[in-house]
């Protein structure tokens, strides 16, 4: 398979399901589609590229949204001990961090794209099994999270969808910069 088709190639793994958990899995996977949409004819080189101001460039950004997807997945099936202590991070586990957001050597347009279907794969077949989208949580310690609040499996799933989207935007901008190219007009 060529990066171009897995760039808007949709995951296969998802399951027939109905109701709110559809709506759920149909929100995420537009935002999903316009992320990977993004990508479409791009280089190695060109997905490593930053071409704002920020640190961000089109490969990490995926990186980036892939880790936030796993991580959240694990919540759901493992509560907080899933993704750990915020608060308790080193200047190297917040370096590690910093790497989801940059393409690191050795690293490929198609891998990157590779690990963000198997990870879309794996949501949509957890969503499409979750008995119960009231099931809670309390969130990791973190400093942008509420002492003692609580997420359900379905607040989990929308903040995906508001990343995803909100990451997919930011990624049209640096493609825009890059070469004028546009996810949508």
């Amino acid at each position: 398979m060529t990066v171009n088709e897995q760039a808007t190639q949709e995951p296969a793994g998802a399951l027939a399901v109905t109701g709110e958990h559809a709506d759920l899995l149909e929100a995420l996977a537009k935002q999903r589609h316009f992320l990977r949409f993004t990508t479409r004819d791009l280089t190695d080189e060109q997905a490593g590229l930053r071409t704002t101001a920020s640190e961000l460039c089109l490969g990490g950004l995926i990186k980036h949204v892939t880790s936030v997807e796993r991580n959240w997945v694990d919540f759901i099936l493992n509560g907080p001990s899933a993704m750990g202590d915020f608060t308790a991070m080193t200047e190297d586990d917040w370096a590690r961090r910093a790497d989801e957001f940059r393409m690191l050597p050795g690293e490929t347009l198609a891998g990157v794209l590779a690990a963000y279907a198997d990870v879309a794969r794996r949501t949509d077949d957890l969503v499409a099994a979750l008995p119960d989208l009231d099931a809670t949580w309390p969130l990791p310690k973190a400093p942008w999270f509420e002492p003692g609040a609580r997420w359900s499996a379905r607040r989990v799933l929308m903040h995906v969808i508001a990343e995803t989207a909100q990451h997919a935007g930011h990624a049209d901008i640096i493609r825009e910069s890059l070469d004028g190219s546009k996810s949508m007009g």
